[in-house]
């Protein structure tokens, strides 16, 4: 008899989601996982000096709570507490000028002048229908349950972010400032799609806020361990997976790992036409990121800065444009989009009394090895200048590093795989369910199957609810 119902591979939010919603349901699982502690994207560390504890990946975390499966868990009672910014995000411009993004959507339209009405009612109905649009959004390609909001939503959605913000706003920093929303996309603004990534981010700033995880996001991966482990789950770390020999007996198993790592894994018990399948799947552009200890609050030059969680750098929207387009050329942009996390402006736990991290990285592109702390720091000294002056200390990672960190991102790609419209719904590839594989005892729960990437685990979720329909 085999002796676990269910194996999760890997310890991300989503390995960890479908763990739990197996657990829930009385499954016996084990969840194993390669590194010393779970995790995936969601671990924490003092990578600089003593006592500065920095994100190492994800580090704000709108879809997290937004997430119609976390809402449902009870994570607070395992150690959980959510840390919210004055002001989600912020994004300044050359003059001295900045776009501060508000929790209260009337305050921040009132901000962005021939723009005001515009904005208010266009991200005002998103948010007014969060909860309907993220039942829709955060799912696979089905029909919606809430058509009417989910059509209205579309018809901006699908445009490239750089037509749909010239079709619909008329100031520049306007513009701007939807720019550094919907380059979350790590795509060409050019792109098809684009844009709901931008009006996504917009409505969950308003809807639920750009949290952040007091102590770092360690404390969400600890939280799920420890309610998964209540239920009855078994976790095992320092379990590096090869192949399937590795594992004990077990009725199903579940990959919380990119379509490249199962076909390594899987081998021959996958067929081989999909195993082609999967090895034509695409991944995308990879960061560069710095982690800094600073002995200051970073010196914006314009102070409201500093009452936001999150800050886009990169100017206008024709410049994130330009630096976006070249990173998926293959070229290293001279001026990169940067998004920048000061954590601990907000959460004092993460740091010694007085001093501060901050969190910072660009998108290159996909498997580069360029030192691009002078891109980045060039950035931060145009709206912060002698910033350089209250750096500690740094702690970089190139695409390599990232990937020897975690071993889904691939090339430095943070969303295991690239997610464009070609691929978006049908990730890893065309299927009914694109959970189930045809094997039936092998699944697979990642950010490589639809909703795609971030700290929201209904891919997992998903994943776990196709393997109960046969367990």
């Amino acid at each position: 008899m085999p002796e676990y119902d269910a194996i999760v591979v890997g310890s991300g939010p989503n390995g960890l989601s479908a763990g739990i919603t197996l657990a829930q349901a009385g499954a016996k699982v084990l969840l194993v996982e390669a590194r010393d502690t779970v995790g995936g994207g969601t671990r924490t560390a003092e990578l600089t000096l003593p006592d500065f504890h920095h994100d190492i990946c994800s580090a704000i975390h709108p879809l997290a709570i937004a997430s119609p499966f976390f809402k449902n868990l009870p994570l607070d009672q395992f150690g959980l507490e959510w840390v919210q910014p004055d002001a989600p995000a912020g994004h300044p411009l050359d003059n001295g000028d900045a776009i501060i993004v508000e929790h209260d959507i009337i305050k921040t339209a009132e901000s962005l002048g021939a723009d005001a009405d515009t904005y208010k009612h266009l991200v005002g109905a998103l948010s007014d229908n969060s909860d309907k649009l993220l039942n829709d959004f955060l799912a696979p390609l089905k029909i919606p349950r809430y058509p009417l909001q989910f059509g209205l939503f579309g018809m901006g959605a699908l445009l490239p972010a750089s037509l749909f913000s010239k079709l619909v706003f008329r100031e520049e920093r306007t513009r701007a400032m939807f720019a550094g929303m919907a380059a979350h996309a790590i795509q060409p603004l050019e792109s098809p799609a684009t844009a709901a990534f931008g009006l996504l981010l917009l409505m969950l700033t308003h809807s639920v806020g750009w949290a952040m995880a007091k102590g770092g996001s360690h404390a969400i991966s600890k939280a799920m361990a420890g309610y998964f482990e209540s239920l009855g789950g078994t976790i095992q770390t320092n379990f590096e997976v090869t192949s399937l020999a590795d594992l004990p007996p077990s009725k199903k198993i579940l990959f919380d790992l990119t379509p490249r790592q199962i076909v390594a894994i899987a081998g021959d018990a996958l067929p081989s036409q999909y195993r082609k399948r999967l090895s034509n799947y695409r991944y995308g552009a990879g960061v560069f990121k710095i982690d800094y200890a600073l002995s200051d609050p970073i010196p914006w030059q314009n102070p409201d800065l500093a009452r936001a969680g999150t800050v886009h750098l990169g100017g206008t929207l024709e410049e994130i444009a330009f630096s976006e387009r070249l990173c998926t050329q293959g070229i290293h942009a001279d001026n990169p989009y940067v998004l920048v996390a000061q954590h601990s402006l907000f959460d004092d736990t993460r740091v010694p009394a007085g001093k501060h991290t901050l969190w910072a990285y660009c998108h290159v592109p996909h498997g580069s090895t360029r030192d691009m702390t002078e891109q980045i720091e060039n950035q931060l000294e145009r709206y912060a200048p002698n910033f350089r002056d209250v750096v500690l200390a740094r702690h970089t990672m190139n695409t390599v590093e990232m990937a020897n960190y975690n071993a889904n991102y691939i090339g430095g790609d943070i969303n295991g795989g690239i997610q464009d419209l070609r691929q978006l719904f049908t990730r890893p590839v065309a299927r009914w369910s694109p959970y189930t594989t045809p094997n039936e005892q092998l699944y697979i729960c990642s950010s490589s199957t639809p909703p795609g990437g971030g700290v929201h685990g209904m891919c997992g979720y998903y994943g776990a609810k196709e393997v109960l329909k046969t367990l």
